[in-house]
């Protein structure tokens, strides 16, 4: 007698707790029209298909920093180093290492491995010189990887290279800075670089042979650091740190990974087809030596604009495998008797935190690689410059903002247990004591922010400072939002009354402007435009070291690179000024001297800490949370098919294999690693994309 079971029920009997899918927008992992019907691929055991609404601007994984755009590289691309399913460092590519200490050298000994096309054809073997050639191609200023700071703090020479070769670049270009600083190059390739007020600086030609990578042969691969840092080898998961087909780079340049026919693959997975706006296809890579632990063969992603509308229905129709349900149609899904079977929560997502930043450069200003619009007038930057430049403006804020409030439009239960008062989420590290990195320093001082009463407080010691700055009342603060993110237009609406509510009170200080952003390309189109006041942000650890939760916030002396906030522009350029500029170049200057730890564990821990804590202390930034897991809608596909996977999950694996994905095992940082899908301490591989756990339905995600 055949015999119904609920994926609830299975869940409850294998002693796992509901998992379920990741919010929409936020998985990117793989996508496009089936190969045949879509409905055959949700029948099928060999296929899995899912919509997706946000287009990626690229799939370049060298080159980009951003979940949508990491697909190609965390489910096509193998690294070095992978961690397992309990958050040990093992083998990838690379079999073996070694660390010299002297020389500050480590050596990776390399698999067998090939390099195949969008058909799964063998192109070529993958050599340690493929590593090379694509840190070369990061390295190059014409292709503006977002991530190439990960690469010159920390290789030998990287940072000379790269800063020659930028300096080049904008002598041919005839490239003039902001504060009039002028770039030259002589004919044996010499660039002066001459700044106001400074004498000028000359720079001979570097050749990439000074840069700390080296392929001794085709199996041995050598990086040489700048200093002992405790992270590199978590940092080796990260995509620049990825290796490429030194020929296909060589012959597409700035067109490489822009479609499957220009992206090679030695993953899992190779990319089969990607037509923007389209279809989005990968399919089981037959060459990768992990191969016999992959059990879905294609992975299909379809485009759909209004896919948090169309995806619920799809799956009635058995279209897809898998929707989120918005809050909207939950109770309606749940009370269902055809459709509360298939909803369940998704797993906690630790990996990512999120936190409101101010926009301290809402102006149109130029940087070396890009240029931003900054905020509309409509928005009145000019005003809005003044007030974020006042301390008690933004403390304002920073106690009277609710984040329960904001977290419960997608928690309606247990929102606490997602608020955050850090940028760094617990249990991300530990220091040589065992202590939580949040139990170290001044972060072990932080505590709820949230207090109506000293909310007004601030905000009444800010009004006469604003009004003698020239700052009139209300202050518009534009926020914007991604359409394609479930429910963040609604966690906008609550935070505007929540807030609005307190500061408001018997004065009209604030105007919240909600305004809707692009769904394709949003972080370029906003974030990375200055397109806002007061933005949701949020940030995923790259590598496991505390130095990491620094990205979006330090900015070197002089840089001009991509940061979330640019504090120390704002400085350099004269529109942060007073104390607010004194507690911006406090915090650089604290990073700095953190980052020069790295033989104290314990020290540096907490030096690290405390410059997390004047940041947060001083509202430069003001924390919100954890992702908070969404509802989704999958197919199980029925009870046969679901043991039938289970039974391939607990056969045959002598140890734990990976899938491609950002995710933060526990006391783990985000990376392009692989998923463990444990049975019996034995894995099912399914790929996904990074940062986020793929759904295979619900399987064993408890286990990671």
């Amino acid at each position: 007698m055949n015999t119904s079971i609920s994926r609830r029920q299975f869940l409850k009997a294998s002693g796992l707790a509901a998992a379920g899918a990741c919010a929409a927008g936020l998985l990117t992992g793989c996508g496009g029209s089936s190969s045949g019907s879509a409905s055959g691929a949700a029948s099928s055991g060999s296929s899995y298909t899912i919509l997706y609404d946000s287009q990626p601007a690229t799939l370049n994984y060298l080159t980009t920093g951003t979940d949508l755009e990491m697909v190609v590289g965390a489910n096509c691309v193998d690294t070095l180093v992978e961690y397992d399913n309990k958050g040990v460092m093992r083998e990838g590519l690379a079999t073996s290492w070694d660390w010299d200490v002297d020389t500050l050298t480590w050596t990776f000994h390399l698999r067998e491995e090939n390099w195949v096309d969008c058909n799964g054809e063998v192109v070529a073997p993958v050599t340690a010189q493929d590593f090379v050639d694509a840190l070369k191609y990061v390295l190059t200023p014409d292709y503006a990887a977002s991530n190439v700071g990960l690469v010159t703090a920390y290789i030998a020479g990287a940072d000379d290279y790269y800063n020659y070769h930028v300096y080049l670049n904008n002598a041919n270009t005839g490239v003039v800075d902001d504060d009039g600083t002028t770039y030259t190059v002589d004919g044996s390739g010499v660039v002066t670089v001459t700044a106001p007020d400074s004498d000028p600086a000359t720079y001979a030609p570097v050749d990439f042979d000074a840069v700390g990578v080296t392929a001794v042969d085709d199996h041995t691969l050598t990086y040489t650091l700048t200093y002992d840092f405790p992270g590199f080898l978590s940092l080796l998961c990260y995509l620049p740190y990825e290796p490429a087909y030194g020929p296909l780079l060589e012959e597409t340049g700035d067109q490489f990974a822009t479609s499957a026919e220009t992206t090679y693959s030695c993953g899992a997975f190779y990319l089969a087809a990607y037509e923007s706006l389209e279809t989005w296809v990968m399919k089981k890579n037959p060459e990768n030596y992990d191969a016999d632990n992959v059990f879905i063969d294609t992975i299909s992603r379809i485009y759909n604009a209004e896919a948090s509308v169309n995806g619920p229905e799809m799956i009635k129709r058995g279209e897809i495998d898998e929707a989120t349900i918005g809050s909207d149609i939950l109770d309606s899904w749940l009370s269902d008797d055809t459709t509360k079977d298939m909803v369940s929560m998704d797993r906690p997502n630790t990996n990512y935190t999120y936190f409101y930043m101010f926009n301290f450069m809402p102006f149109s200003h130029e940087f070396s690689n890009w240029s931003v619009e900054g905020m509309d007038a409509e928005y009145e930057p000019e005003n809005w410059a003044k007030a974020i430049n006042n301390t008690n403006f933004r403390k304002s804020f920073l106690y009277g903002i609710n984040n329960s409030v904001t977290l419960a439009v997608k928690a309606p239960e247990g929102y606490d247990n997602y608020k955050l008062n850090t940028i760094t989420p617990p249990s991300f590290c530990a220091n040589a004591d065992g202590v939580d990195y949040l139990k170290c320093g001044d972060l072990a001082n932080i505590t709820e922010f949230f207090d109506e009463a000293k909310a007004k407080e601030y905000r009444d010691a800010a009004i006469p400072e604003l009004t003698a700055a020239g700052v009139t009342f209300p202050i518009k603060v534009q926020m914007p939002y991604n359409p394609s993110s479930t429910d963040w237009d609604k966690q906008c609406q609550v935070f505007k009354q929540q807030l609005e509510g307190v500061l408001n009170d018997g004065f009209d200080f604030i105007d919240i402007i909600i305004t809707a952003g692009p769904s394709d390309s949003f972080l370029s189109s906003v974030r990375r435009n200055g397109k806002f006041a007061f933005l949701q942000c949020n940030w995923g650890a790259d590598y496991s070291d505390p130095q990491t939760e620094t990205d979006p916030f330090y900015q070197a002396e002089g840089a001009r690179g991509s940061r979330y906030a640019f504090l120390r522009t704002g400085v350099e350029d004269g529109f942060i000024t007073g104390d607010t500029a004194d507690a911006v170049m406090n915090y650089m200057k604290a990073i700095e001297e953190a980052v020069k730890i790295t033989d104290d564990i314990n020290a540096r821990y907490d030096a690290f800490a405390n410059a997390e804590a004047s940041l947060i202390n001083n509202a430069l930034v003001v924390p919100l949370g954890m992702s908070i897991p969404a509802y989704i809608a999958t197919r199980l596909g029925g009870p046969v098919r679901f043991h039938r996977l289970l039974q391939q999950a607990s056969e045959g694996h002598p140890r734990p294999r990976p899938l491609h994905l950002h995710e933060r095992v526990r006391g783990q940082p985000r990376r392009p690693l692989r998923l463990f899908e444990s049975v019996r301490s034995k894995a099912l591989r399914f790929p996904t994309g990074k940062r986020r756990a793929f759904r295979f339905w619900i399987l064993l995600h408890e286990f990671l």
